[in-house]
């Protein structure tokens, strides 16, 4: 069996790895082709180019890297057309990959996409070039597929590696312990970004909040993971306006999922940060703040009820979203409070989240790799039984 992989970033990297050894044990012997980076590579990845070939961020950038891109896209389609693979899988990058596997599709391979595009909250139009350049679509999360079913594109739900990875049992005392953090003291985490705009934007804000939420409830120890160096020294640049927490705040680089699990609830902003939070079962509150212009151009191109993964996946408000003029520190304290003074509205929702982690922990590699052999030998997307 032939497998042309396409992914463009380090997670790419990392589904791309994982798919690839779960395809293997579906077929002792199988080639594999395409771009991938050092853990595709030490599954047997023949990659033509390096993984950051196609790691280009930004409106701007994309621009100016264009004609480097499209030559690059009209290398792969010659080389896959020489090769002739069973399936193309394009990982994630979809700007890039799907129109690569409308291209593949349009002379008789089949293809299939690893993770979709935020299609069913934005430009939603795009589901039209999806379903003419794939013949199946692979999902992490429910919604997703119920999305595609609806526009009619082949579909497989596959659950979430991430889901996979993080434990269904947790332990708040020893992550307190294994980050020097008192055991018995409320236990705030802020998570304000892992940009430096985001951190302008929400910094201040949320230790604002910090600040005013100590003061209601007696005492607070508040622990911050930085994404960076760099966002590790803009923090505690930020944290020195607020002499009054600076003793009671722990500024970490990384260590996020520790200092999730070792908080009683937990103030971010949205994005997978906030996916990563309901699976360690944390009460959580979202906020965001962004430019004017940017908020004003999201609200007419954003087609979504929610903005964060546990209402999406859920399809109901479990999470508190504040965001724009509804963020402030003062109406963050009052949304974060209940967490803490209500122990068993906390329990409850602690309880609700083990259970979407259940229900997302699937075996996400595996079942995407019976995805992929079916497609390719069939024509069809079958998928194991529900049970991992």
């Amino acid at each position: 069996m032939r497998v042309y992989l396409i992914a463009g970033e380090l997670s790419g990297d990392i589904l791309g790895a994982g798919l690839m050894q779960a395809l293997k044990h579906h077929h002792a012997d199988i080639e594999f082709r395409g771009i991938g980076g050092p853990r595709m590579q030490a599954q047997g990845l023949d990659s033509l180019y390096p993984l950051e070939t196609l790691s280009v961020m930004g409106f701007v950038e994309v621009l100016k890297h264009l004609p480097r891109l499209i030559k690059v896209r009209r290398h792969l389609k010659r080389d896959a057309l020489a090769w002739q693979p069973d399936i193309m899988v394009g990982i994630d990058a979809p700007d890039f990959n799907i129109g690569l596997e409308r291209q593949l599709h349009d002379h008789g391979i089949r293809t299939a996409h690893y993770v979709s595009p935020s299609v069913w909250a934005w430009r939603q139009g795009r589901v039209k070039t999806i379903a003419k350049a794939v013949d199946g679509m692979l999902t992490f999360l429910p919604f997703e597929a119920d999305f595609y079913a609806d526009h009619r594109v082949p579909v497989a739900y596959v659950g979430h590696p991430l889901a996979d990875e993080m434990p269904l049992i947790n332990d708040r005392a020893a992550a307190r312990n294994a980050l020097g953090l008192a055991p018995e003291v409320p236990t705030l985490a802020v998570l304000p970004g892992s940009r430096s705009n985001e951190i302008r934007f929400q910094g201040e804000m949320f230790l604002r909040a910090a600040s005013a939420l100590r003061q209601r409830l007696g005492a607070l120890q508040v622990a911050i993971p930085a994404a960076s160096p760099e966002r590790h020294r803009e923090l505690e640049a930020l944290l020195e306006q607020f002499p009054d927490l600076a003793g009671e705040t722990l500024i970490v680089e990384g260590r996020s999922r520790e200092v999730m699990t070792a908080a009683d609830a937990v103030l971010l902003t949205s994005g997978t940060a906030a996916l990563e939070t309901m699976l360690c079962h944390r009460p959580m509150v979202v906020a965001y703040r962004m430019a004017p212009a940017t908020y004003w151009l999201a609200q007419r191109l954003v087609k979504t009820r929610w903005i964060s993964l546990p209402n999406l996946i859920a399809q109901e408000t479990l999470v508190p979203e504040l965001i724009q003029e509804a963020a402030t520190p003062e109406s963050l304290v009052e949304t974060l409070l209940p967490w803490f003074e209500d122990d068993s509205r906390r329990l409850d929702l602690e309880r609700r989240f083990s259970g979407l982690h259940a229900e997302l922990q699937r075996g996400a590699s595996e079942r995407a790799a019976t995805a992929v052999t079916s497609l390719a030998e069939h024509g069809t997307l079958d998928v194991q039984p529900e049970s991992v």
